[in-house]
């Protein structure tokens, strides 16, 4: 797995080093990259004090959430010693510092009418989306050919026993909509996701009567606490965009869930 990838997994923030300009010696060359993360590191730009002060300044980035890209200048003499040592390589660096934020996570358990206008919309965000039927035919590859396009990274999942357990493989943080066409699949999806603890949200589609049964359903024969179950929202979406159309729905619970995913930045750089 690249640094990027495995970032975007665990969903955590890092930064891009960049040897952005090099002017006489020094360890690399001016394009050498290497991606600091909060208790990592990949690649180097070439060790030393140089690496040791970069480091740093990308972890105090990460520290403090900055959110726009910075240049660092390096003197690479043994006359201008910095707080690692002292490195003289006899020339001086430019270095780019280039944040890297954190993506939002979404899963969509039932790609009917709504949950393809869903993620016809979500996929022109950068977030990492998976889409999960128990019907083959919804996850056809011409049916999908409108996502071809996707800013997301989209995972298409096609489970048709056990939906549920996708829930497991989903990234920290991810929120979770459940939206099948079964209310059997609702009611284990729900079940497996309160039984997550590394998930964000969880919305569940229909009305108050279905979220009654479904409340009765998770405590009496499921063992759920009655507090457990504050953690699923229903009806989804926003009150103030109203419509029972699918593309209206769709827009509701996108534009919900991208007010949750803005606070998560907030969250991050705080």
């Amino acid at each position: 797995m690249t640094a990027l990838a495995h970032l975007r997994h665990h969903r955590s923030p890092g930064v891009l080093v960049t040897l952005a300009q090099v002017r006489g010696h020094s360890p690399r060359p001016a394009g050498a990259k290497m991606v600091v993360g909060l208790d990592q590191v990949w690649d180097t730009i070439g060790g030393g004090n140089l690496e040791a002060v970069a480091i740093d300044a990308a972890r105090e980035m990460l520290r403090t959430g900055g959110t726009s890209p910075e240049l660092l200048h390096v003197s690479l003499s043994d006359k201008a010693p910095l707080q690692f040592g002292v490195q003289c390589c006899g020339g001086e660096v430019t270095v780019l510092l280039d944040p890297i934020g954190v993506s939002g996570a979404v899963a969509v358990f039932g790609v009917g009418h709504v949950g393809l206008e869903l993620a016809r919309i979500l996929a022109r965000h950068d977030v990492d989306l998976t889409l999960v039927d128990s019907r083959a035919e919804q996850l056809a590859e011409e049916r999908l050919a409108v996502l071809a396009d996707a800013l997301a990274q989209v995972h298409v999942r096609h489970e048709p026993l056990t939906p549920e357990r996708v829930i497991a493989d989903l990234p920290p943080g991810a929120h979770v909509l459940v939206m099948t066409h079964d209310h059997a699949e609702d009611l284990a999806i729900c079940d497996a996701a309160l039984r997550a603890d590394h998930l964000g949200s969880i919305g569940l589609i229909g009305s108050s009567a279905k979220w009654a049964r479904f409340s009765r359903a998770l405590t009496a024969e499921y063992g759920h606490e009655r507090s457990e179950l504050d953690r699923i929202t229903t009806p989804i979406g926003r009150a103030d965009i109203a419509g029972k159309e699918p593309a209206v729905i769709a827009l509701s619970v996108a534009a919900d869930l991208v007010v949750r995913m803005q606070g998560e930045v907030g969250a991050h750089q705080e």
